[in-house]
């Protein structure tokens, strides 16, 4: 699995829409009506990944696998939800198992749909969202970093520990600001805050859903979304949940030329993946053979054991070496035979620090 997105927002916006378009399933209900999203829906897709295809055409692999990616469809946050409102707390539940949130955001005018504030206002719209989140943090705080203080007072080492850290975050959420500026000195601390499982730590992904007409350059709405995004340090894509859903229904060959018509490269659901990667740092690397070629993805930084657990629990904890060739030195020469003789595949330890594109094979001891 690549990473697991909760798909949150405000009745309305697109949310069960947009779901049912990326993950090609009428899973979800889309209505046009507050809470037509009772209990949540995951889908997994397919990441989109054309070196794949070129790696599987040299080595003849008879099955292609590509890396998966969650999408979890959370019914409309409203205001108060953080004490109940709407269907409450249930699905700020449903958020805190999610690794990013990918926050759908109306930028869109339409008559015929109706919105829960009566204006289309996406920052306001932002707002009310993080607002419920940020009370839900902090009302868990006030609670846990009090305990957690009394703890520490008898000696209590990891009870310190959390006072500090997450005492860090509640100053932070009493100023108004989301958890996620909290800065952890080191990995001890980090695990801490990562355990704390805090709704606003999580890296957020704006989406703004346009019109079709607008897919392209996007409108004056998504400007001043893409402006939030790039103050907070967070990602923005544009959509048009619309063209997403008329993509589905399609035959996939006709696609392209569809895309092309309106000005477009690529689909919405590769802009999402996309900057979903850059938000939580990911990156892909490959197995290839004749039986299959597959792509998995790591968090950059991770080194080469890591990776092999990717695969199998067994080739982490057993890890002797990885074979490895560069994705264009693979491609350049032919594939594993071609790159062997130029000497391009390297022999590397555990403290090989994978790269995006690297295809590999490990060697371990059970």
């Amino acid at each position: 699995m690549g990473f697991r997105c909760g798909i949150v927002g405000l009745p309305n916006v697109g949310k069960s829409t947009l779901f049912n378009a990326l993950t090609e399933t009428q899973a979800a209900q889309a209505a046009n009506y507050p809470f037509c999203t009772i209990e949540p829906n995951v889908g997994n897709v397919a990441v989109p990944d054309p070196r794949l295809q070129q790696l599987a055409k040299i080595a003849g692999s008879q099955k292609i696998i590509e890396t998966q990616l969650g999408f979890v469809d959370i019914a409309g946050l409203v205001k108060g939800a953080s004490k109940g409102e709407g269907l409450g707390n249930q699905f700020l539940g449903n958020i805190r198992e999610v690794d990013a949130i990918v926050h759908v955001l109306r930028c869109f005018e339409d008559d015929d749909i109706q919105h829960v504030a009566n204006k289309v206002d996406p920052i306001a719209d932002a707002e009310v969202v993080e607002t419920e989140l940020l009370l839900a943090d902090l009302e868990s705080l006030e609670k846990r970093v009090p305990a957690a203080a009394k703890r520490a007072t008898t000696g209590d080492k990891e009870s310190k520990l959390i006072a500090s850290v997450l005492g860090q975050a509640l100053e932070l959420l009493r100023e108004g600001k989301p958890a996620r500026l909290t800065e952890p000195k080191d990995d001890e601390e980090a695990r801490v805050f990562q355990q704390a499982q805090l709704l606003t730590a999580k890296p957020v992904l704006y989406v703004c859903n346009v019109a079709e007409d607008e897919a392209a350059e996007g409108n004056a709405l998504s400007a001043k979304v893409f402006e939030k995004a790039k103050a907070e340090g967070a990602q923005a894509v544009i959509v048009s949940a619309a063209i997403e859903a008329e993509l589905v229904a399609m035959p996939v060959e006709d696609r392209a030329e569809f895309l092309e018509s309106l000005g477009l490269s690529e689909t919405g659901l590769a802009r999402v993946i996309r900057a979903g990667y850059e938000l939580l740092g990911l990156q892909t690397f490959f197995t290839v053979g004749p039986k299959e070629a597959r792509a998995w993805t790591v968090h950059k930084g991770a080194k080469a054991p890591q990776a092999a657990g990717e695969i199998h629990t067994d080739f982490e904890k057993g890890f002797i070496r990885a074979e490895t060739i560069a994705f264009d030195d693979y491609v350049a020469l032919g594939g594993e035979a071609g790159a062997r003789e130029a000497g391009k595949l390297r022999q590397e330890g555990k403290e090989y620090v994978v790269h995006d594109g690297d295809v590999m094979l490990f060697k371990f001891n059970v």
